[in-house]
């Protein structure tokens, strides 16, 4: 049984924002509200993230996106995009206050988290929540009211820093409690994505050097096989790679957003973290658009998982990133995913597989656990 759970990668102020959704409300009723509109062809799907839906997955802790990109990269609708670096600045700034004002407004349901400190009473308060007695019992369990959940925590980091004016400027950032940072989303000013073939700049390398100094996490998601090796020969920090899938299983050799054996192998070395994504796409070959959602399963996340598993010989280097609602929604999950709240079906399937509850413990919130203690200051 999964007592609690980390996510590590949800664009939650993205889709506030963008698509101006209370999140507070619950999916059924966010999707009740978009039905008719644009946003679930935008999104690839309906809503599968809200407040409601986090506690009943039991979702102690997300690592929350600051997102924003350059103008002409996405659709013409898309409003966290940026043409300079103050543009940029503000789009951080608008995304930042998103969380903030959640932690002060509802510190019942949300807690920024900006140290081990914090990290460790979010942590105890779920594993206190997790061994309390359910209301009810038996057949006659009721669901917890949400006034009974502790806040779910939330650790803020950047996907995609080529907005800042110059590398330094990060520290203005981290001294607001972003604690992890992907260089790259789409262009090559730091480093090659996904997109391209390029390689780290020399502006790249400083970016490096100081998210080392400042004992910052490095997020490889986003970059393309050469600048992911070049960092990790580089970085003496801590590193992950936050929302991603295996090549291999895909059967995509041509799509650098999912990692190769190589990659897996090199980050392990590195004692560091990989989260698999949700996304249908990349978790099994062949796979597209119109294809039905009962043709992707929760089968082949956890093969995802036991390929990494495998690789590293333990299970104490995956986890879930899942991505949720970053671009696609629910048609484009695995069929058992309704919501966020789906996602503990996992551990079940991963038991079947001969996962034990220690292992279990680990993949779904451990690992991330003791990734966010190295890179969170005391």
């Amino acid at each position: 049984m999964i007592h609690w759970m980390i996510d590590g990668h949800l664009d939650l102020a993205y889709s506030a924002l963008t698509f101006g959704r209370d999140l507070f409300r619950s999916v059924d009723e966010i999707r009740e509200m978009e039905r008719g509109t644009l946003t679930p062809q935008r999104n690839n799907g309906e809503c599968t993230v809200a407040v409601p839906e986090l506690q009943k997955g039991h979702t102690a802790l997300v690592i929350a996106s600051l997102f924003v990109v350059r103008a002409g990269v996405l659709e013409a609708w898309e409003t966290q995009v940026y043409r300079t670096p103050q543009e940029a600045r503000q789009r951080w700034t608008a995304q930042l206050d998103v969380y903030r004002r959640w932690c002060e407004d509802h510190p019942a349901i949300f807690r920024q988290v900006t140290s081990r400190r914090d990290l460790q009473q979010v942590i105890k308060a779920w594993q206190a929540f997790a061994s309390a007695p359910a209301p009810g019992t038996g057949e006659e369990q009721a669901e917890h009211p949400a006034s009974a959940y502790p806040p779910i925590g939330l650790v803020v980091m950047m996907e995609g820093a080529e907005g800042l004016r110059e590398p330094r400027e990060i520290e203005e950032y981290a001294a607001q409690g972003v604690r992890l940072v992907a260089p790259v989303w789409a262009g090559g000013r730091f480093c090659g994505s996904n997109r391209d073939a390029e390689a780290f700049t020399r502006e790249g390398w400083e970016l490096l050097d100081v998210l080392a100094d400042l004992g910052m996490g490095l997020d490889l998601a986003h970059m393309n096989e050469k600048s992911s090796l070049q960092a990790l020969d580089r970085f003496e920090g801590n590193l992950c790679a936050s929302h991603t899938a295996c090549r291999a299983l895909a059967r995509q050799d041509d799509n650098q957003r999912l990692l190769s054996d190589l990659q897996i192998r090199r980050i392990v070395e590195r004692d560091g973290v990989i989260g698999i994504a949700l996304n249908s796409r990349w978790l099994r070959p062949g796979w597209s658009a119109g294809d039905p959602r009962e043709s992707t399963t929760l089968k082949h996340v956890a093969a995802h998982v036991d390929h990494i598993c495998q690789i590293a010989g333990d299970a104490r280097h995956v986890a879930l990133g899942t991505d949720l609602d970053g671009g696609f929604g629910r048609a484009h999950i695995p069929a058992e995913v309704e919501s966020i709240a789906d996602l503990p079906k996992l551990a079940d399937i991963l038991a079947e597989a001969g996962y034990n509850e220690s292992d279990l413990a680990a993949i779904f919130g451990g690992n991330w656990q003791i990734f966010l203690e190295r890179i969170l200051p005391l």
